[in-house]
């Protein structure tokens, strides 16, 4: 099954962003090539940019007290495990003190960093990170792949709260809807919100269906196309009736 998800909120926007960032930072800052190290690098400038939001740390604490809050209401209820409640308690409060531990702006200190900032300026030209421009980038590209490695931890280190932050709230959120089978007729497939609110649309297809959605969300309704993958054209709308998963999330 391939799942696919459409945000209906700039905030869920912007989280889902982040975890596919730290995520791929994860991926390649493991390895110990210096092609993947370059990656790693370019995607730590990125993250840079998406978390730069000044609210984002404030939302996440807020959010993650909203669901603690939510939580301690369930003490006492025979149908929920206190082990299991406790546990999440615990972890929902360690990461709002290492956030609220934060101190300054996020990845403030990156951007006081003049040798990264002259790597991120250049890396916007096409091949502008060559040897000829940053003799320095490619003697540290030459180092050893722990000392390269022990740097980039350094410096995604101080915004790993925020990454621990969205992912108890991306869990929650995912967490919180239930899946339903449904069938786009011709392709085509439309439910009304009727005053339902949802902050993250999931759809789960097979793999051995080869259609992609195209997802649009109103105040009202949501509609969802399924187009044939084309590599050289425009895709189109299929005119055969597609099977799938829905899950409407909200917290």
């Amino acid at each position: 099954m391939i799942t696919y998800e459409y945000p209906l909120s700039e905030r869920v926007r912007t989280l889902l962003r982040l975890e596919y960032l730290f995520d791929r930072i994860a991926y390649f800052a493991a390895a110990e090539g210096t092609n993947e190290h370059h990656v790693a690098l370019l995607t730590l400038f990125e993250i840079l940019e998406v978390a730069g939001r000044a609210d984002l740390k404030f939302d996440l604490v807020q959010e993650l007290e909203r669901q603690r809050q939510i939580l301690l209401s369930f003490r006492n209820n025979p149908d929920i495990s206190e082990e299991a409640l406790s546990g999440a308690l615990y972890e929902i409060e360690q990461a709002s003190t290492q956030l609220l531990a934060m101190q300054g702006k996020i990845g403030h200190y990156l951007r006081e960093n003049d040798w990264l900032m002259s790597i991120k300026n250049r890396a916007a030209i096409p091949g502008g990170v060559c040897e000829f421009d940053l003799p320095g980038y490619h003697y540290w590209l030459h180092r050893d792949a722990p000392l390269r490695q022990q740097d980039i931890d350094g410096w995604v280190g101080p915004m790993l709260p925020i990454r621990q932050g969205l992912t108890i709230v991306l869990r929650l959120l995912r967490a919180s809807g239930r899946a339903e089978r449904q069938t786009a007729v011709r392709g085509a497939y439309q439910v009304a919100l009727g005053g339902r609110n949802a902050q993250l649309i999931r759809l789960r297809i097979s793999c051995d269906n080869p259609v992609l959605p195209e997802i649009s969300a109103g105040k009202f309704a949501i509609n969802i196309r399924f187009l044939r993958p084309d590599m050289d054209q425009r895709p189109r709308q299929i005119d055969a009736d597609a099977e799938f998963e829905l899950t409407l999330c909200n917290l």
